[in-house]
């Protein structure tokens, strides 16, 4: 088991100390991230706390998982190792398909008998 553990179901109000706070009850914290939205600045709801041992993770687990912090129940359970999602995306490498051709004009269709009126003043 590793250190790490995912905290979900947080309040937009609580904070990385809040948090650090409530899980020091269950031994070392050596880290928490709060995850901010980066356009709007506000939590997104979870967070990531690493504790010392493994042990003291299994604790975390047992003892905060249901457990209220700002009025709400937290979901703790231990954080899965990222996705390889392939790249960091921006930029063009040349590749893929080439660009649609240009649109050519067509023909227009003869005037209509509203347009025939209209242009015949």
């Amino acid at each position: 088991m590793g250190n790490r553990l995912y905290v979900g179901n947080l309040s937009f109000h609580t904070t990385s100390d809040s948090i650090r706070a409530a899980f020091t009850a269950c031994g070392e914290v050596t880290d928490v991230h709060l995850v901010i939205d980066r356009d709007s600045g506000q939590s997104r709801g979870f967070a990531f706390v690493t504790m010392g041992t493994g042990p003291e993770a299994q604790k975390a687990i047992a003892d905060m998982n249901g457990a209220s912090l700002d009025g709400r129940p937290l979901k703790v359970n231990e954080a899965e190792e990222r996705q390889n999602r392939g790249g960091g995306g921006g930029g063009s490498s040349g590749g893929g398909a080439p660009p649609p051709a240009a649109v050519q004009p067509t023909a227009t269709a003869p005037p209509t008998s509203s347009q025939t009126f209209l242009t015949s003043w």
